[in-house]
Order: structure tokens, then sequence, then C-alpha cells
């Protein structure tokens, strides 16, 4: 934790329901209502930029994002996957990692946009039943490539 001490969200808590935490990174999934399958890759020590890392500790987190996007391709076959490390109100390194749908509320725009159209609950709900057996294999292939 930095000199900011207890003032950071995500040194101070996970951030969302914890899926997987290693050593350096840990995978969250936030509770964002109309996006059942919105996933965050956090560094666990305090760091603001994605160049505060090493380049070993880049890589490292790299990966983690990229077994994040395969778990949600593979389980839930999106239309597309959104990968954005913003940090603008949280000044903590995390990448968002987001299963888009062509039925989503807010598609092809981003999550943060207006809405296009009212939420698809049944698609919801669908992609929520899904998520178990997803987290599942998720932490099985963390846990194999972050070592």
């Amino acid at each position: 934790m930095s000199d900011i001490g207890g003032l950071c969200p995500l040194c101070a808590e996970e951030g969302g329901s914890l899926i997987w935490r290693g050593e350096r990174v840990r995978v969250i999934r936030p509770q964002e209502a109309g996006f059942p399958a919105f996933y965050r890759v956090v560094w666990n020590a305090h760091v603001a930029e994605f160049s505060d890392l090493s380049p070993s500790d880049r890589a490292h987190c790299m990966e983690a994002v990229a077994c994040v996007e395969a778990a949600l391709r593979e389980h839930l076959a999106p239309a597309k996957v959104n990968l954005a490390a913003l940090g603008n109100m949280v000044p903590h390194l995390h990448w968002h990692v987001i299963a888009r749908f062509e039925g989503d509320s807010h598609f092809p725009s981003p999550v943060w946009a207006a809405a296009q159209r009212d939420r698809n609950l049944a698609q919801e709900e669908r992609q929520t039943a899904r998520l178990p057996a997803l987290e599942a294999a998720l932490c099985q292939a963390l846990a194999q490539r972050l070592r």
C-alpha cells in the first residue's frame, strides 16, 4: 500500500467478488448492472500507471488480462471483449475485461456511455448461469500460467 493508505479503495478492499488471487495480481468480478461478465484484473500493490511496473511485471499483468479474455471468449462467445485501463476515479492499476454482446444495453458503445436500449434480462441471466464454469476454468488457467 502506498502513502495514500486507506484512501485507495483497491488497497483497502478486494473491489468486487474475488475470483482468483496471485502474489502480484487478482481477478475480481464487480457487480456492474447489465454486465454480468465484467471482470477486473487488479495489481495487488498500489501503483497508478502501467509504466510503473517493471517489464516482467507488465508481462505478468497482461498475461492475466489475456487469461480472462480467453476464458470469456471460450465460455461465452461474446461479440467482442473490451479492455480498458482508465483509473481516472481510482488511481490504482487495474484492467477492465468486459464481454460484450450485441443485445446488451450499450452495444456497440462503451459500457460507460449512454444506454442504446433496455437491458435484455434473459440474455443476462443466461450469461450469469455460465459464470461458475467460466470462473472455475479461469482459476485453473491463471494458476497454471501465473506461477
